[in-house]
């Protein structure tokens, strides 16, 4: 801080300055109050008058030579600025694009502390950054290069409907991973708040390049050897982790049951809440989660299990084990579980599908629009968009199956022994089934559906 100053050519006085960060209880730390410090600093020297930081928002780390250098928050920041009303936002020049998303806000973007001080007095005035550009149209691979696997094409498809969790079990190279990156491809495009909300987080965890806001949604794929921080959030600046930056979006955890257990079991909370908290021993940290989790596996560690001429000599035992290191109530969370087989010859030199993304990304447009409708009329706040985020009273009203399929679901709940919530979940998926269908009401067969995609692999 004196050395920037001192850069500026000002005589600093030889005395001790004390700087007051109120709230005191608020835990402060980052160097992005820098650059507020150092304009305090400024006025209190008679550099500045009050009235010209009067209602804004300051934020900016400070180089040695008096450069001002990007911090992350800005975005989310401008945003809470413009909402409380603020008269304007001073920032780094490399962060001016992204806070001029924030409607109704003035914003400075200085490359500098001197610059900034001569616009401040009105010496010269600096341009007003561009408001940072929207991402061009996001490109999938499409699932027509996926040969066979029909079953896990279809529960794909459902699982773009309803905003659904899915588990799929086969053996290496089946196309787990080919099929799971081509669900954005069967998604909705981002609404223009819900990419917000994304760019926020991203933000926040510094990934948000030149205020480039991206309309594709969220493909997040964290490697099995990541930590619980990494995962869920945290660290020693409690940043966001993988969860919240796949909201809105899709995260794929491949080679499920590699993942450490206790890493895994921290994902329960996240994804029945929408959020992570991130707890510390004074202060609590709540980022947004609303994610579709989906996540592939091996049936054992050798991935052989099917074929007896390729596992190992532990089967079927190896198979407990390995598939044991997942808990019930994480596998409780899946509304659908899929096996997909090993890609025959056969399947390999079949011509290409007559339907790919775009055939079954309209189905799944019309069916979301559906939920959208609904939902608009019995959540009014906007709470829920999608059947699997419907719960409780709004659950009930929706997905009430018919006579036949209430008799069905019950018992398949008492043979099956479902909780709760694998019931509640069953009736999710086949509400879901019901608007795919465009039926008005949940019927036996979407019940039955619904539950072999729950109880179909064992």
């Amino acid at each position: 801080m004196h050395a920037a100053l001192t850069a500026l050519g000002l005589a600093i006085p030889q005395k001790r300055i004390v700087v007051n960060l109120a709230p005191a209880d608020l835990p402060k730390e980052g160097s992005h109050f820098d650059l507020a410090i150092a304009l305090a600093i400024l006025t209190a020297l008679g550099a500045l008058s009050v009235e010209d930081l009067a209602g804004r928002v300051v934020m900016g780390e400070l180089a040695l030579d008096g450069r001002i250098t990007p911090v992350a928050g800005v975005l989310p920041a401008a945003i809470a600025a413009a909402a409380a009303g603020r008269r304007g936002l001073v920032c780094p020049e490399a962060c001016g694009p992204e806070a001029r998303w924030a409607d109704g806000l003035e914003v400075v973007a200085a490359p500098d502390l001197l610059s900034l001080l001569n616009h401040l007095r009105g010496i010269q005035v600096l341009p007003e950054p561009p408001r940072g550009a929207a991402g061009p149209e996001p490109r999938y691979p499409d699932l027509r290069d996926i040969k066979g696997q029909e079953t896990a094409k279809r529960a794909l498809e459902v699982v773009a409907a309803g905003s659904h969790n899915l588990l799929m079990v086969g053996p290496p190279g089946a196309g787990k991973s080919m099929m799971a990156a081509r669900l954005p491809g069967l998604l909705p495009a981002l609404t223009p708040p819900e990419a917000l909300e994304v760019s926020m987080i991203r933000s926040v965890a510094g990934e948000l390049k030149g205020g480039r806001i991206d309309r594709a949604r969220p493909f997040r794929t964290p490697h099995h050897s990541s930590s619980m921080p990494a995962l869920i959030g945290g660290g020693t600046k409690a940043r966001p982790g993988e969860v919240s930056l796949a909201h809105r979006g899709v995260l794929f955890l491949d080679e499920l049951a590699e993942f450490p257990r206790v890493v895994l079991d921290a994902l329960r909370q996240p994804i029945e809440t929408g959020e992570a908290v991130i707890a510390r021993a004074n202060h609590h940290v709540a980022y947004p989660a609303r994610f579709q989790l989906v996540a592939a596996m091996n049936p054992c560690r050798c991935g052989h299990l099917a074929d007896p001429s390729r596992s190992c000599g532990k089967a079927p035992r190896c198979a407990q084990d390995y598939q044991s290191r997942l808990s019930g109530p994480l596998l409780d969370r899946f509304d659908l579980t899929v096996q997909v087989p090993a890609v025959s010859a056969a399947d390999l030199a079949l011509p290409p599908p007559a339907e790919g993304s775009a055939e079954i990304a309209g189905r799944v447009a019309r069916a979301r629009a559906i939920q959208a409708e609904r939902y608009r009329r019995l959540e009014p706040s906007g709470s829920v968009s999608t059947n699997a985020e419907a719960d409780g009273e709004v659950l009930a009203a929706v997905a009430e199956p018919d006579a036949a399929g209430r008799d069905l679901l019950r018992l398949a709940a008492e043979r099956l022994k479902l909780s709760a919530r694998g019931y509640h979940r069953v009736l999710r998926v086949a509400r879901t089934l019901a608007d795919l269908e465009g039926a008005e009401g949940v019927s036996r067969i979407h019940v039955a559906e619904a539950l072999g995609y729950r109880v179909g692999t064992g």
